[in-house]
Formats: C-alpha cells, sequence, structure tokens
C-alpha cells in the first residue's frame, strides 16, 4: 500500500497572509480551489490510496467527490496532521514495506506527471522544495519511518540533513508544478496569469471573486 496524504487546515485560518486582501471565507473558497487542483492531479495516479486529512468538513467532502479517502483531523497543527497520517498508515501497513507520501494542499499547479515524477524516484526520501522559503511541498518517505516529518520555513535543507543523518539516499525533485505554493498577494497574480496552463479551479475562482480587478487597484 502507497499513500498520498494531503492535510488541509481548518478554513478559518487558512492563507493567513492573504488577509489583508481577501475575507475568511474568500480564503477558505481559495483554499478548497486548490485542494480540488491537488485531489485533481493524484487522481490519476497509478498505485497510490489518497487521503485527506482534515477538520473542515468542506475540505472532506471535496476527498469523497474526487474519490479520495476522508480522514477526520484529531491534531490541531499540521505537523500533528501529519502524524496522525503516519500513525493510520502504520496500522494498516504494519510491516512498513511501504510509502507514505504528503502533498501539501496548496499547490495550485500541481500536476499528475509532476506528482508522478516525485512519488515514482525510488529513493527512501525524496522531497519537492518550495521556491519561497525553502520549505517542503512535497514529501516521501520509505518507510515513513526512515527519517522525520518537518514543514514550514527551511524544512527542505532540514529532510536532507536527516536522510544523511540516517544514511539513507536523499532526492530532490525540483520542478515549477510543485515548487509554487500560494501564500501572498503576489502569487495571486501568478496564477491569474496562468490562464488555464494549470490550477484551474484555483484560477476560476480567483476570478469569481474578482480578484484580477482588485488586484489592480492594490498596485
Amino acid at each position: 500500500m502507497n499513500v498520498v496524504a494531503v492535510p488541509v487546515k481548518p478554513l478559518h485560518r487558512a492563507k493567513s497572509r492573504l488577509a489583508p486582501l481577501l475575507s475568511p471565507s474568500e480564503r477558505a473558497a481559495i483554499t478548497l480551489g486548490m485542494l480540488d487542483d491537488v485531489l485533481a492531479a493524484c487522481r490519476s495516479l497509478t498505485g497510490w490510496d489518497v487521503w485527506v486529512v482534515s477538520h473542515a468538513e468542506p475540505a472532506l467532502d471535496a476527498a469523497v467527490a474526487l474519490g479520495a479517502t476522508p480522514i477526520e483531523e484529531r491534531g490541531r497543527s499540521l505537523g500533528e496532521a501529519v502524524r496522525q497520517a503516519e500513525a493510520t498508515f502504520a496500522e494498516m501497513d504494519p510491516a512498513e514495506g511501504h510509502a507514505l507520501a504528503v502533498v501539501l494542499a496548496d499547490l495550485p499547479f500541481a500536476t499528475s506527471p509532476a506528482l508522478a515524477r516525485a512519488l515514482d524516484e525510488p529513493s527512501p526520501v525524496v522531497a519537492a522544495p518550495a521556491t519561497s522559503d525553502g520549505g517542503t511541498n512535497v514529501l516521501v518517505r520509505r518507510p515513513p519511518s526512515v527519517i522525520r516529518a518537518r514543514f514550514g520555513r527551511s524544512s527542505f535543507a532540514k529532510h536532507a540533513w536527516a536522510a544523511r543523518r540516517a544514511g539513507v539516499a536523499f532526492a530532490e525533485v525540483a520542478s515549477e508544478e510543485l515548487g509554487f505554493d500560494l501564500d501572498r498577494p503576489e502569487d495571486l497574480v501568478r496564477v491569474l496569469a496562468a490562464r488555464g496552463r494549470a490550477g484551474a479551479r484555483t484560477e476560476a475562482v480567483c476570478r469569481e471573486l474578482g480578484l484580477a480587478e482588485r488586484l489592480r487597484r492594490r498596485a
């Protein structure tokens, strides 16, 4: 069993750095749009189950609608959501013979080919770096216990260091599709400029909210 776990924050706390421009309900709408894009990219992966771990009922409903498994989150942070996925995975795969991937939910440009490149890389630890802050947008571990998962600023370097310390191979899978995470108002400009090339649902939500005009007025 190989699993892709997609943790989703409570919607009222999502994308706080967009608060100067967007209301809580608008930030929730964009968060769910990005989740749809990530799950669409995951849907055609072969040999991987997809889980969505979240408190947010709309996120769990989206999981069901797009063929993923909803897991109601028990903790209060990204780290706790990842550890819950690890514990659930361990119960189902006690022999630790398979892989657990964590894919963040705010990757509107994620595509199936880009994800497949990361998931098919056979190293015990595989990571896709965030281009904005050196974080980790995708982490694959075989088995999940090989190193501890860390997320946030500079976590990519921490994963590389942990793999070296554990004496296992580490592979970087860098790409525009997996490196871009939407966090800041200027990131919305990039989504709007995509014009259907990627992030279709996220772009549609941005246009429904009239963000192109609002961003022009703000410039």
